[in-house]
C-alpha cells in the first residue's frame, strides 16, 4: 500500500470515529448498484461516461431488458406470466443477435476478445 493510501485510509477512518458520515444521505438503506455490471472492466468506463451524459448504446439497453427479463422469470411462479416472459425473452434475444449481425459487431477485435464473456450470458 502506497503512502496516499495509507493517509487516504486514517483519513476515512478519523472521520467514521468523528461521526462526520453519520447524517450523509442514504445512510442505511440499499445502494444502487451499477446497471454496468456485464459490461467488461476496461470498457466499463466509457460506457459510466456515455451513461452519465444521457446516451447508452442500443447493445447495452437491450441487455438491461434480457437481464430484467431474466430476472423476472426466475421470481415467476404464475405458468401463464412465466410463458409470456419466455415468449418475451426470445423476442430481445432475436433482436440482440440481429443487432449484432447488422452492425458486424462479431468482426470487431472487442467482440473477439470478449466473445466468450458475452456468450456465457446466453
Amino acid at each position: 500500500m502506497d503512502v496516499f493510501t495509507q493517509l487516504a485510509e486514517e483519513r476515512i477512518k478519523k472521520a467514521i470515529e468523528d461521526g462526520d458520515f453519520d447524517h450523509m444521505q442514504g445512510k442505511g438503506k440499499p445502494q444502487q448498484l451499477d446497471d454496468l455490471s456485464n459490461v467488461p472492466d476496461d470498457m466499463r468506463m466509457g460506457y459510466r461516461i456515455m451513461k452519465n451524459s444521457g446516451f447508452l448504446p442500443e447493445e447495452v439497453k437491450l441487455n438491461q431488458q434480457l437481464f430484467s427479463i431474466r430476472e423476472a422469470l426466475k421470481a415467476c411462479e404464475d405458468p401463464e406470466e412465466e410463458r409470456r416472459l419466455t415468449k418475451r425473452l426470445s423476442e430481445k434475444e432475436l433482436e440482440f443477435q440481429l443487432m449484432l449481425e447488422k452492425r458486424n459487431i462479431k468482426k470487431s477485435p472487442a467482440y473477439k476478445k470478449y466473445r466468450h464473456k458475452m456468450q456465457q450470458l446466453f
